[in-house]
């Protein structure tokens, strides 16, 4: 486990779970939520309810129905109910275990009933100006869908709000919609995710030509760790959406798969956008070392220069500060004048030679 993963999802109770039996379900991440929360929309193209669920077992009755259905969790700390669930859903238990597990990698695997698709919901916390994740595990059966979140609140609103007003097709689709339209929710707003580090990433080129600082570099290294993140989190999501368009999964019928290549395009663009401010970043970076270089090269080349106008002034005064008796000079009446104009001629003479190499 990189420490990368350990600061972003802040993984607590993996101890517990070494040794344990696999399929043992353990919560490992941290706890985001106090309670857990479980709600349910269920709609076809004329009917539609949309309830809070007190107990998991009120959403029991909607595995058989044929309307579509979409039940979404807040909190994976409640492992009773997730027991439960996938007892009645026929979920098997190491894909609850997986769920549980909030370190995953974004990955789909085809069970036969029952798709199980892990995704990373990237949000901006402002407070601390950096990128964070959670994940998002999605189950998506023949007329249903399951999702599981680690807290409340994310980005599905706008899906909500074209079921409930009948917006689009959603309404007119199956599940396999369903699962395709929360996928797109994740994957669009990457792109304003990416928006935002373009925008620093303009204002810390002109911070870099123009005063670079240690803050600098902070916010270099900021931005490159941030992208490092994203990059894990996206990467993986290419064969996620390449395995859902080309599987052969009866749960997703082929006018569903044309929308699938839709957002594979838009995964493969947050790719190279990502990969693209990755090398900016980098060279950023260069672009800061060469900087700070040049800046102490200028400094040491003023500091050599008068260090250098010194070293035969201070020869004349070493040579007429020694204190023997039979010193031809010192008994001249203008010695004192005398020395000081032949110092200021070696000051002019070396002036006008740095100058004419264009040493300053």
């Amino acid at each position: 486990m990189d420490l990368l993963g350990m600061k972003r999802f802040k993984r607590v109770g993996i101890k517990e779970k070494v040794g344990l039996p696999p399929g043992t379900l353990v919560h490992i991440g941290e706890r985001k939520t106090e309670e857990v929360k479980i709600t349910v929309i269920d709609y076809d193209s004329k009917n539609f309810q949309e309830k809070e669920a007190t107990k998991i077992e009120e959403c029991f009755s909607f595995k058989d129905t044929p309307t579509v259905t979409w039940i979404n969790i807040d909190g994976l700390q409640e492992v009773e109910i997730m027991e439960k669930i996938g007892a009645h859903f026929g979920i098997h238990h190491l894909i609850l275990e997986d769920i549980l597990h909030t370190g995953q990698r974004p990955k789909m695997e085809d069970l036969g009933d029952y798709l199980f698709i892990v995704l990373k919901m990237i949000y901006h916390d402002e407070s601390e100006d950096e990128i964070m994740g959670e994940q998002i595990s999605l189950i998506l059966g023949q007329n249903y869908v399951i999702s599981f979140q680690e807290r409340e609140g994310d980005i599905f609103n706008p899906i909500r709000e074209r079921i409930r007003n009948n917006k689009g097709r959603i309404r007119k689709g199956g599940a396999d919609y369903l699962a395709y339209a929360l996928t797109d929710a994740i994957i669009d707003h990457y792109f304003v995710i990416l928006e935002k580090m373009g925008e620093k990433i303009e204002s810390l080129e002109e911070e870099l030509v123009t005063n670079p600082t240690p803050e600098t570099l902070q916010m270099i290294h900021n931005l490159k760790r941030n992208l490092i993140f994203l990059r894990k989190s996206v990467w993986p999501l290419r064969e996620v959406i390449n395995a859902l368009e080309r599987g052969e999964s009866p749960l997703i019928i082929e006018s569903t798969g044309m929308y699938l290549r839709d957002i594979y395009d838009h995964t493969i663009q947050v790719i190279d956008t990502i990969e693209t401010f990755r090398d900016m970043v980098s060279g950023m970076l260069d672009i800061y070392l060469s900087s700070v270089s040049n800046r102490m090269n200028e400094v040491m080349k003023v500091l050599t220069i008068i260090a250098t106008i010194f070293i035969p002034l201070t020869f004349i005064a070493g040579i007429y500060g020694m204190n023997f008796k039979y010193m031809p000079e010192l008994e001249w009446h203008w010695g004192y004048f005398g020395a000081l104009i032949i110092m200021g001629v070696i000051v002019i003479l070396m002036g006008f030679y740095f100058r004419r190499k264009r040493w300053f």
